[in-house]
């Protein structure tokens, strides 16, 4: 009996065609488990696999300018996992004077999480962000995902102050909140 998974065969590669139905699952699995105390399963249970299928499919085929991408992690030719990142809005207000880069998405399978893809996802967006000329990096966390904070704040990035109201589906004024953590690269 191994008492180690082989991780020999572990990968970041950009999304390709085909990833759109995996990313979504992925995706999907993640939010129910980790959100459902904020938003609610009334919520979660009334998102559209189909729906995220294709503006992940659209995110990957055509995305919607320059420095706009779609990773994802492999455990050999599996997808187990998948980032997005994007140039920050200009009209966002930034913790830093010099142009930045947004994570968009990062979420890992949960029978691989732990298993460093999450970390290996964060270097590959970091790096393609340096190459469009990202001087730091934001992300936002929403109330209550202490995981998410907490892996965030292992990588160097902190809360920075900002905060952002969301509303979270068809309940009128229902609403929730994240916070903008951020460093630099």
């Amino acid at each position: 009996m191994a008492l180690f998974r082989d991780r020999s065969d572990v990968s970041v590669r950009p999304a390709v065609v085909g990833d759109e139905e995996t990313i979504a699952r992925i995706q999907l699995g993640a939010w129910q488990a980790a959100h459902v105390d904020v938003l609610g399963a009334d919520v979660l249970d009334n998102l559209d696999a189909a729906t995220f299928r294709e503006r992940w499919a659209a995110a990957i085929i055509a995305p919607p300018g320059p420095g706009y991408r779609v990773l994802v992690a492999c455990e050999g030719a599996t997808v187990v996992g998948f980032a997005a990142v994007g140039p920050l809005r200009a009209d966002e207000a930034t913790p830093l004077a010099k142009p930045g880069g947004e994570l968009l998405a990062l979420e890992v399978a949960a029978r691989s999480q732990r298993t460093g893809h999450g970390s290996r996802l964060l270097a590959a967006a970091v790096d393609t962000l340096r190459q469009d000329g990202a001087g730091y990096l934001v992300a936002w966390v929403l109330d209550g995902d202490s995981a998410r904070a907490q892996f965030l704040r292992s990588a160097g990035l902190g809360p920075d102050d900002a905060t952002r109201v969301l509303a979270t589906g068809p309940t009128p004024g229902r609403t929730v909140s994240e916070h903008r953590w951020s460093a630099g690269l």
